[in-house]
């Protein structure tokens, strides 16, 4: 077979590319073991032993006179033919082609293969990628409650089978993985729409979703400078669909209410309508907050106690590093564990529901911090 391909030697080619590019040329010929490519006035190339077999499926319906790509080895082997990899100019042009998608944030329609703890596995161009939890879209977050992870988990996959709309958020070339992110399509409607909106503006809106870190609400659009709130905007478009004429975002739990939240249901219920203020807008995201709409109980403490003063409280719950006092309606106080000899001691010393007389150690307003010991 080799002696029926005509060849050109290195030393017989001008301007000829070095290992490592990539070439175009025609399939010449074929045997059980090597592909023949005419690289015109670049010589002749084969592909054959381990990069033959490699690729045996995707060249197996290659015919004469087709072209391919392929990526360059060896610049002369002993029989005077340039030594090609097709598996290595595949890649490396599928990476190309990605990078062009990233850079033209084209929106890519992938299908959901596998979850993980993290996110959800699909792959481009046969290439794995990776779609993080952070970066689905608000609709399609999972919303847990307590942060479980293997609730988590099992949230996310319902998502196998289904296709979504991603853009390629990262290349990880070195690790051949894609980072995607589906809440960055709608980035630039979201842009826009936030024009409308500026911080101190207070909106009204549902309740959807609650988890450990706080709440998802949804509002509608104001074609005005608004009364609205969100963390995370997400504006559904698909197609020649309607709109979904609403913006969700995030009220974080420390923005729920002046006293100490530990769980946000203490607070709100999915489906319950709200008002919430806009504190902040960064990164096409609206910060909300339900407190600051609230009086602030903080204020009294500063005008009513100072340090040293001896008040009463009642014993709210207990953790690792102390018991949680509520002195007055949503202020709430520590009696440090460091004022008992261990948690037993402290769990004898206070019980649960109950009243005592403590004296405050420090008291920090807009810190919202207030330190106790039990008074003797």
């Amino acid at each position: 077979m080799k002696e029926v391909i005509a060849k050109k030697t290195v030393k017989e080619i001008s301007n000829a590319p070095g290992i490592g590019s990539i070439v175009e040329g025609k399939v010449v010929a074929r045997d059980r073991s090597s592909l023949y490519i005419d690289l015109g006035n670049q010589g002749t190339g084969i592909i054959y032993g381990r990069e033959f077999y490699e690729v045996k499926d995707a060249i197996k319906n290659l015919q004469i006179g087709d072209t391919i790509f392929a990526k360059i080895v060896e610049l002369e082997n002993e029989d005077g033919y340039r030594e090609l990899s097709m598996r290595d100019a595949t890649k490396e042009i599928n990476w190309q082609k990605l990078a062009g998608m990233k850079e033209k944030e084209e929106i890519i329609k992938v299908k959901i293969t596998g979850v993980n703890k993290g996110g959800l596995l699909t792959n481009i161009n046969n290439i794995p990628a990776f779609l993080p939890v952070s970066q689905l879209s608000p609709e399609n977050y999972p919303r847990v409650a307590d942060a479980d992870k293997a609730k988590i988990l099992k949230e996310l996959q319902k998502f196998i089978g289904k296709t979504l709309e991603v853009k390629i958020l990262d290349l990880l070339a070195a690790e051949n993985k894609l980072i995607l992110s589906e809440k960055a399509k709608t980035e630039q409607a979201i842009k826009k729409i936030l024009t409308n909106y500026k911080k101190g503006d207070v909106i009204e809106g549902k309740i959807t979703g609650i988890a450990d870190f706080g709440v998802f609400i949804r509002f509608p659009l104001a074609s005005e400078p608004a009364t609205q709130n969100s963390a995370e905007i997400n504006v559904e478009t698909s197609g020649n669909e309607k709109k979904d004429e609403s913006i969700e975002g995030l009220i974080h739990i420390s923005e729920l209410d002046w006293q100490l939240v530990q769980n946000p249901t203490e607070i709100v219920k999915v489906g319950e309508t709200v008002k919430a203020q806009i504190i902040d807008i960064h990164n096409n995201q609206v910060f909300l907050s339900l407190k600051s709409l609230k009086q602030n109980p903080w204020e009294e403490v500063e005008k009513n106690h100072k340090k040293g003063d001896i008040i009463k409280g009642k014993v709210i719950s207990f953790s690792p590093f102390g018991a949680f006092i509520e002195v007055m309606p949503k202020i709430r106080g520590l009696c440090h564990i460091s004022e008992f000899a261990s948690q037993k001691e402290m769990e004898e010393s206070l019980k649960a529901g109950e009243s005592y007389s403590f004296e405050i150690l420090l008291i920090e307003p807009k810190e919202h911090r207030m330190s106790l010991k039990l008074a003797k």
